[in-house]
């Protein structure tokens, strides 16, 4: 039988054809595609014409591409439907794929050409031109092009394992998540828990052919389990569970993952004459170097930590004054923060998610993107998929003009990670015979429909469809000639301003009164409820403020390691953390183990950017406040500035055309009540 992932896509629109693709496809398709690119790469390193930019730059930016949409199509299935089968073939198939990256990256010959015309940086190249070619120059320069000897092969070793131990952990942090769940049979145990939470669990547990209830790890269980369940014990029960993920000394746990990862980080970093590996990263970062960066984190704490101290206090007081006896912990947290939100807003999930049906929050924030930038969706049934969940849009320009599939997938399975994220099974050029337009994906882990009622999200989870979409725009919306830039290839603290932009329309009230509408009897949202919504939008502001700083002075201490580390995990993060926390200390407790944004994911030295493009976004959406939240001509120049432009030129460059000059965090304080104004 012909392998399906040997040749272009035979498929409507070129989509990859998940009804045929089978795990043992991967493998022989993969080293194939490697040897090819890799025979490709030497004829492009050996070129006897004089090197330029189309026999070298543009032949590389060619070089691999049917290899790289089948690597995409892999690692995407092995976050969002993997298997044990599709696991070890990723365990396969990841330090080959780093063996072709290193054999490319230390090519002499090919290093030579590239910085022959770097060098020469001829007056003819595009704005775009110059920064792809200054891209491959600092590429290989930082990967290790000019080492030689042994400091020449341990690097490509550290970065081949690399690649398996940071696949190792992501499977742990899934394998630990799916290894636990709590099993109730008797109803008084159900106190304080919502029909839909309850409905949910039973649906749960019919899965697993028990009788009664079971609520798992996976967020859309967990989070509400730990917010609405009167029963302390057992929200202490699912706290540790959830806390001690890889962290508990068997077959999948983390700790010693996480000092051979961050030691093969520093030895790599200090091969290429850096102190840390922050300082390593972060060259190529908004930020670029670590004493900005925790500049800028030290200043947002600073005016965070008054007001999370205040919402500790409130949720403390209000706690005491309603029967609670000794210290809020961690486990109390979500409860006692929801129960102040009812009594102060006067507020629940219960009474909100019925007007945010999943279908029709898709409409509303489709209907918000052609409003701001003119795109229309049309639903496709003939495109294959991966789930039978999984839902296909064609994206197309209000002329008709083909822009992008858009894959959305919606609910939490056994086999797909937990969180959310967008991503691409094909990204965007113009570099060959015919453009090539993008196939990008949403991935989300939202509330189940039930038996009774179809999928209704929480406020929250409308806000993470939000951000998620946002981050597609910039995929779907990208006009580059070259795919090294195109889409959400940028600096990783500016690829979430696309995304947190977005946010900001679910506290607008011109916004919110067109989309949320009761799935049953088609009445808008009454004013008075959605006032309360966006008069609670700053609720607890501090305290999540300082959550999230909390976890960047952690992926910080971790990557600024200046000699191997050795000790004890769990005391490095609890100082690494300790100017941010505010509960009582639960020993034992670690975060890092399953911190897969930056063990498992691209974020190491990066977390910060969360924070960072929040200032960013802030500043932004105070333009459409300005002029209008969905005036087209700001919106237009977001998407000719930003959206289209990739990694194309530099971000401030891009954002400074669009903004007329440069952010201050002032702009977010303001927005969260953050100022001292505010206290």
């Amino acid at each position: 039988m012909t392998n399906p992932l040997l040749s272009t896509f035979d498929t409507p629109f070129e989509s990859a054809p998940f009804d045929i693709i089978k795990t043992e496809h991967f493998v022989p398709a993969i080293d194939k595609l490697i040897a090819e690119a890799d025979k490709e790469i030497l004829e492009i390193a050996n070129n006897p014409e004089i090197a330029d930019f189309e026999n070298t730059i543009d032949a590389l930016e060619l070089n691999g591409e049917l290899l790289g949409r089948v690597v995409e199509v892999l690692y995407n299935l092995n976050h969002a439907e993997t298997s044990e089968e599709l696991q070890q073939i990723a365990q396969i198939i990841s330090p080959k794929l780093s063996d072709f990256s290193s054999r490319l990256l230390m090519n002499q010959e090919l290093f030579g050409r590239i910085k022959y015309i770097y060098k020469l940086s001829p007056d003819s190249l595009s704005t775009e031109q110059k920064t792809v070619l200054s891209n491959f120059y600092d590429n290989f320069i930082r990967n290790g092009a000019e080492l030689e000897g042994e400091e020449r092969k341990r690097f490509a070793e550290i970065k081949s394992e690399l690649s398996t131990l940071t696949l190792t952990f992501g499977e742990h942090v899934l394998a630990e998540t799916n290894a636990f769940f709590l099993h109730l049979s008797d109803e008084k145990d159900l106190i304080g828990l919502p029909d839909f939470v309850r409905e949910a669990a039973q649906i749960e547990a019919g899965g697993r052919e028990l009788e009664g209830w079971v609520f798992t790890l996976q967020y859309p269980s967990f989070v509400p389990f730990m917010k609405y369940s009167e029963n302390r014990g057992l929200r202490k029960e699912m706290f540790t569970a959830h806390s001690l993920r890889a962290n508990q000394d068997n077959e999948n746990d983390n700790k010693e993952l996480i000092k051979r990862i961050v030691n093969l980080r520093l030895e790599l970093a200090q091969i290429m004459g850096e102190r840390d590996y922050a300082t390593y990263v972060l060259k190529k970062r908004m930020a670029e170097q670590p004493e900005k960066v925790n500049e800028f984190i030290q200043s947002l704490h600073k005016a965070s930590r008054p007001f999370s101290e205040k919402d500790y206090s409130e949720v403390q007081l209000f706690a005491t004054d309603n029967g609670h006896e000794g210290h809020v912990e961690k486990w109390d947290w979500p409860y006692w923060s929801e129960e102040l939100r009812k009594a102060k807003y006067d507020i629940s999930d219960e009474e909100v998610k019925p007007y945010f049906e999943l279908g029709l929050v898709s409409k509303g924030i489709f209907d918000l993107a052609n409003r701001l930038y003119g795109i229309n969706f049309e639903k496709l049934d003939d495109i294959s998929v991966y789930h039978p969940e999984v839902e296909v849009y064609k994206v197309c320009e209000e002329n008709g003009d083909f822009l992008s599939l858009l894959y959305l997938d919606f609910f939490p399975r056994k086999g797909k990670q937990g969180g959310a994220w967008m991503t691409d099974f094909r990204g965007q050029d113009k570099l060959g015979e015919h453009e090539v337009r993008p196939h990008v994906s949403i991935v989300c882990n939202f509330t189940r429909p039930t038996e009774s009622k179809p999928s209704l999200l929480t406020f929250d989870e409308v806000n993470t469809y939000l951000h998620e979409f946002g981050h597609a725009l910039h995929g779907m919306l990208t006009n580059c000639v070259y795919p090294s830039v195109s889409g959400t290839s940028v600096y990783r603290d500016f690829v979430e301003l696309p995304s947190q932009l977005m946010e900001n329309w679910i506290t607008e009230k011109e916004w919110l009164d067109e989309v949320a509408v009761h799935y049953k009897s088609g009445d808008k949202m009454p004013q008075v409820l959605l006032q309360k919504l966006i008069d609670a939008k700053n609720y607890q502001a501090g305290y999540m403020s300082e959550r999230q700083l909390g976890f960047g002075f952690n992926d910080m201490a971790w990557h600024s390691i200046t000699e191997v580390f050795d000790g004890d995990v769990i005391a490095f993060e609890k100082a690494a953390m300790k100017p941010t926390e505010l509960f009582p200390d639960i020993k034992g407790s670690c975060m890092s183990t399953a911190f897969s944004h930056i063990f498992a994911g691209g974020y190491a030295a990066g977390y910060y950017g969360y924070k960072w493009a929040e200032v960013l976004d802030a500043d932004a959406f105070s333009l459409f406040k300005e002029k209008g939240i969905f005036n087209k001509d700001v919106a237009s120049s977001f998407r000719i500035n930003v959206l289209e432009k990739g990694g194309s030129e530099a971000p401030m460059v891009l954002y400074k055309r669009f903004r007329g000059k440069e952010p201050s965090i002032d702009g977010l304080l303001k927005r969260s009540g953050l100022s001292s104004s505010e206290q």
